[in-house]
C-alpha cells in the first residue's frame, strides 16, 4: 500500500480537491446534505471572506499514491485570541477517509504549522470559528443535519481521538416535533410576563435590512460574551451573513424582544433549507431556480438560529415570551412540522432545562476537541 503524502493547497486544482472531496467521503453516508461549493470556495478565500481580515489559515490535503483521501485547515484567529487571552490554534474542514495514518499525517501537518506560529494547544474541528460549523457528531446519526449544522461520519471520533486529542466541551442539539404545544404553565406565566408594563415584541422589518442586522449583532455579541467560546462577530462578518441568508429570511420567523423601548433579546427562525441544498448537490447553477419551485414543499423543518438575551435583562422572564411567540408562529405557519433548536452548551443547565420544559428533545450531540502543543 503506497504511503501518505501531505501537500499544502496553493494551485487551483488543489484547492478544488480540497473542496470536492466530501463527495467521495459522504457517499454511503444518504443523511449528508451537500454544501454549495461556491459558498465553501468564498469562506475559504482569504481575499474576500471578512473572517480572514483578522485571521490567517492553511489547507493540507492528504495523499495516498494518487487518491486523495483526507483534507484539514489550520487556523489561527486572532479575534479568539484577543478576547480570550490564549494561544489557540485551530483545526477544522477536516473531512478523512477512514484512514488512521492520513489522519495522524494531517494533524500532524496542522500542529506543526500553528506550533510554529506561538500556539500552545489546538482545538476543533471549527470551521472556521464557533460563529460557523463547529464539532463532530457523535450521537443522531440517523437524523440528516439541519441547516448551518454539521454531519460527520461515525468514525471521525476515533481518528481525531488517536492522534491525541481530548473532549473540551459537547453541544447539544434538541427537537420539537409534531404538535406544537406550549406546556400550560409555561404559557401561563408567558401571558403574565407579556402584561409586564414595558416588554413587547416586534418582529423583524425587511425594509430596514441594515439597522436590523446591526441589531441583531449588538445583541448577539452582548449576550454571548460570557459564554465558553464565544467570539464577537465583526461588523464585516455579520454583513457577509445578511448577505448570505436575505434570500430564505421569513420576516415572520425572526423577532426582538425589547423592555421601555430598549432592545433586550432576539430570537432569529430560519426555514431549513437542507433538503432543497441536498437537490442542489452543491451547485445552484441554472437549473437551481426550477429545482426551488419544485422541491420548495420538501421544506418542512426550521431551526432557531440564534436566541439571547442581554445580561441586563435575565431577571425578565424573557425566554416564556420568547417560547410562547415561537409556538404561536409555528401553529400558524402549516407547513412546518419541527424546529431545531441549538446548539447550546452541555453544561449550560438552566437552558437545557428550559428547553426541555418547552416540549423538546435531545436528538443531537456534538464534540469539540483540544490538545496541548
Amino acid at each position: 500500500m503506497a504511503g501518505i503524502e501531505i501537500i499544502a493547497v496553493e494551485k487551483g486544482s488543489e484547492l478544488r480537491e480540497f473542496i470536492n472531496l466530501p463527495w467521495r467521503i459522504y457517499a454511503e453516508y444518504p443523511n449528508w446534505v451537500p454544501p454549495l461549493k461556491k459558498e465553501v470556495r468564498r469562506l475559504l478565500d482569504p481575499l474576500k471572506h471578512p473572517f480572514w481580515e483578522f485571521s490567517e489559515r492553511i489547507l493540507f490535503l492528504a495523499r495516498r499514491g494518487s487518491e486523495t483521501v483526507g483534507r484539514i485547515a489550520g487556523i489561527i484567529d486572532r479575534h479568539n485570541n484577543e478576547f480570550h487571552n490564549e494561544k489557540m490554534g485551530t483545526w477544522g474542514f477536516f473531512e478523512c477517509a477512514d484512514d488512521q495514518e492520513a489522519a495522524a499525517a494531517l494533524f500532524s501537518s496542522v500542529e506543526s504549522w500553528v506550533r510554529q506560529k506561538g500556539m500552545t494547544f489546538m482545538r476543533g474541528p471549527l470551521s472556521p470559528s464557533t460563529n460557523y460549523e463547529v464539532g463532530l457528531l457523535i450521537e443522531g446519526f440517523n437524523y440528516p443535519p439541519a441547516l448551518m449544522m454539521a454531519y460527520t461520519p461515525p468514525y471521525y471520533p476515533g481518528l481525531v481521538e488517536s492522534c491525541g486529542y481530548g473532549k473540551e466541551k459537547d453541544l447539544l442539539a434538541f427537537l420539537i416535533d409534531g404538535e406544537y404545544r406550549l406546556p400550560e404553565w409555561m404559557d401561563r406565566l408567558a401571558e403574565k410576563i407579556a402584561k409586564k408594563k414595558g416588554v413587547h415584541i416586534r418582529l423583524y422589518r425587511p425594509k430596514e435590512e441594515d439597522a436590523e442586522f446591526a441589531l441583531i449583532r449588538e445583541i448577539y455579541n452582548d449576550a454571548w460574551a460570557d459564554n465558553w467560546g464565544f467570539v464577537p462577530l465583526s461588523d464585516n462578518e455579520m454583513k457577509e451573513i445578511q448577505k448570505n441568508v436575505m434570500d430564505f429570511t421569513d420576516p415572520d420567523l425572526a423577532f426582538f424582544i425589547y423592555y421601555e423601548d430598549k432592545p433586550a433579546a432576539v430570537c432569529v427562525i430560519f426555514p431549513d433549507m437542507n433538503p432543497l441544498l441536498k437537490r442542489f448537490n452543491g451547485r445552484f447553477g441554472l437549473t437551481g431556480i426550477l429545482k426551488y419551485l419544485m422541491y420548495r414543499h420538501e421544506v418542512k423543518g426550521l431551526r432557531c438560529l440564534m436566541f439571547g438575551v442581554k445580561q441586563e435583562y435575565r431577571q425578565l422572564g424573557i425566554p416564556m415570551l420568547a417560547f410562547q411567540h415561537i409556538y404561536e408562529i409555528a401553529r400558524k405557519q402549516k407547513q412546518y412540522q419541527n424546529l431545531e433548536m441549538g446548539w447550546t452548551l452541555e453544561d449550560n443547565e438552566s437552558v437545557n432545562a428550559l428547553i426541555e420544559e418547552a416540549g423538546a428533545k435531545k436528538y443531537k450531540k456534538y464534540r469539540i476537541f483540544r490538545k496541548p502543543l
